[in-house]
């Protein structure tokens, strides 16, 4: 029922008519599926990682929404390295002072390799457009977050908190002649309850479009978790299927 779900949004977004390329006065919804990873099979065995995604986004004058969900598995000869799960919703609403706008999340993410079971995350912020072009954008956001995680630390098999968390986020983005589109983000959240226990996370992407609404895909990750003190490096190649509607 999943792949065929899947197959479903692809078919979608490959075929469906009348659909942009991007967002413009008209053209205010966006659908994306992505599958990325790569394959090595030897005599010892087979290594493997891929990734796998949904997006939905929505553009107005002055309000902005974005979801995400994705699953990323990793195996080698020895054991299973990756089984990461990430569901994500946040929103922006722009002010009456551009331009500042407020923002507000709501995270989900469960991580094998980071020794997470679960973890939600929820909160509001207000972010700054240094750089706001067509083609070229830069911003800084700050805000507080409220968490609840179930993690593996080095000393026990289970640990259960809550905690609050300032949320520092870096956004670029850049399009040349709607060819090349390349992104970066990175979040640093440090708990304000306990010290030493922060959250990095950084992705950055590039993708290059061969046809219509499909585009090659790469994109590298870095995520540590002090708690459990995890951390893994990503990198991934593929293709993206991405309509405006």
């Amino acid at each position: 029922m999943r792949y065929q779900s899947i197959l479903t949004v692809v078919i979608f977004l490959l075929f469906a008519p009348g659909l942009k390329a991007q967002f413009n006065d008209t053209t205010h919804y966006m659908a994306a599926f992505s599958a990325t990873g790569n394959f090595n099979q030897t005599n010892d065995g087979l290594t493997m990682i891929y990734n796998n995604g949904l997006r939905f986004g929505t553009k107005f004058d002055r309000f902005r929404f974005n979801s995400s969900g994705s699953w990323l598995y990793g195996k080698n000869p020895q054991k299973v390295s990756n089984n990461d799960w990430n569901a994500l919703m946040d929103f922006n609403l722009i002010s009456n002072h551009p331009p500042f706008y407020y923002w507000g999340l709501f995270n989900f993410t469960s991580s094998l390799s980071l020794g997470i079971n679960h973890q939600f995350q929820s909160g509001l912020g207000v972010a700054y457009r240094f750089l706001d072009q067509q083609n070229f954008n830069f911003s800084i956001s700050n805000g507080i977050i409220y968490e609840l995680s179930n993690v593996k630390t080095p000393d026990t098999n289970e640990l259960v908190y809550r905690t609050f968390r300032n949320s520092l986020r870096v956004r670029l983005n850049y399009t040349y002649k709607e060819i090349v589109k390349a992104s970066a983000v990175v979040f640093y959240q440090p708990s304000l309850n306990y010290r030493n226990d922060y959250i990095i996370t950084s992705n950055a992407n590039i993708q290059v479009k061969i046809w219509k609404w499909v585009n090659l895909n790469t994109a590298l990750s870095y995520n540590k978790v002090s708690r459990t003190n995890k951390e893994n490096v990503i990198f991934t190649y593929g293709i993206i299927a991405e309509r405006f509607f």
